[in-house]
């Protein structure tokens, strides 16, 4: 029987494999779509991670990407607060909610190349959507709408221009995640238009000013729409013209502008964690009393340590 959604926040000690040293900010279970639909799905935010990224990155992108001082002051007032709930509200309502088309097969099978990108965006547009909902505050999750809207120009900053420093000058967007952010994006900025937002260029820069939050949200429900269509009817083609028509290829004018606006900051393109050193302390009779947590290595020592101590691959640099 399905025994619904669950959703807590942890704080993690240590990390491995795949989510280190660059680690998700938080887990959905399970991926398969019949056992979310029969028996329900749990998501775990990784509370210290989450805030970790939020400190670690300054506040240059910030004020080298938003449009005036006001959107500054609402990044600066609501911006944890947003992006913590823009992830539970992906995470537990966006990947938990929806259904295939009765004799649909999974989206790995129908959507192919094209799957993870759309369950992604469909996660995001879901959040977005619901982040304006004045519920949210009647709630006690939100102090106020203005949350939505810190999120709601920190998405389109993100999607339209930051993330762009990530790619080598040429590249196509690849990454699940930062081709879902630009094909929302570039949907909306192009649905929109000027009446919701504004493309502005000042002193040879671009950005952008959003003109209405609450037509913006109607845009993203729409687009909802029609991506929930897409996964649910396994229609590939959709999902192709898509992802190709707004999610992939990058204006190279605006791609340089944004490589150089952000080189000169000193905020890094991607971060990575060092682990801590977990070392057991015990009473007389070897019961373990406490845990003591040291940093004591740089990320290249960590990297090294692991290399020697842990490393399958034997070559001629390791005995």
């Amino acid at each position: 029987k399905v025994v619904g959604v669950s959703y807590k926040v942890v704080n993690v000690a240590s990390e491995a494999g795949d989510a280190s040293p660059s680690t998700p900010i938080g887990v959905n279970l399970p991926n398969s779509n019949w056992i979310r639909a029969q028996y329900g799905s749990k998501s775990v935010s990784l509370g210290n991670i989450v805030y970790a990224y939020s400190k670690a990155g300054g506040s240059g992108m910030l004020r080298e990407f938003s449009n005036d001082e006001e959107e500054i002051a609402m990044a600066e007032k609501y911006g944890d607060a947003a992006g913590k709930m823009h992830t539970a509200l992906h995470e537990v309502v966006g990947h938990a909610s929806g259904k295939l088309e009765e004799g649909v097969g999974t989206p790995k099978e129908t959507l192919k190349s094209y799957a993870s990108t759309i369950e992604e965006g469909r996660a995001d547009l879901v959040a977005l959507y619901f982040m304006l909902d004045n519920k949210l505050v009647e709630y006690g999750l939100m102090e106020s709408t203005d949350v939505g809207r810190a999120e709601y120009d920190s998405y389109i900053r993100n999607g339209m221009l930051a993330q762009l420093r990530r790619l080598e000058k040429g590249a196509d967007i690849e990454e699940a995640h930062m081709r879902n952010r630009a094909w929302i994006a570039h949907w909306v900025v192009e649905k929109g238009g000027s009446e919701v937002i504004e493309k502005i260029e000042r002193e040879g820069n671009i950005f952008y000013n959003i003109k209405n939050y609450e037509k913006l949200q109607g845009l993203f429900g729409e687009l909802l729409q029609k991506v929930q269509t897409i996964k649910s009817q396994g229609d590939y083609a959709a999902a192709e013209a898509l992802v190709e028509g707004y999610g992939v290829k990058v204006n190279q004018d605006v791609h340089q502008q944004v490589l150089d606006r952000s080189s000169k900051l000193k905020s890094p393109a991607y971060g990575g964690f060092v682990n801590p050193t977990l070392e057991a302390v015990e009473d007389k009779e070897g019961n373990i009393t406490d845990v003591k947590v040291n940093y004591g290595m740089t990320f290249e020592e960590q990297m090294l340590f692991y290399s020697d101590k842990y490393g399958h691959l034997r070559t001629g640099l390791r005995k």
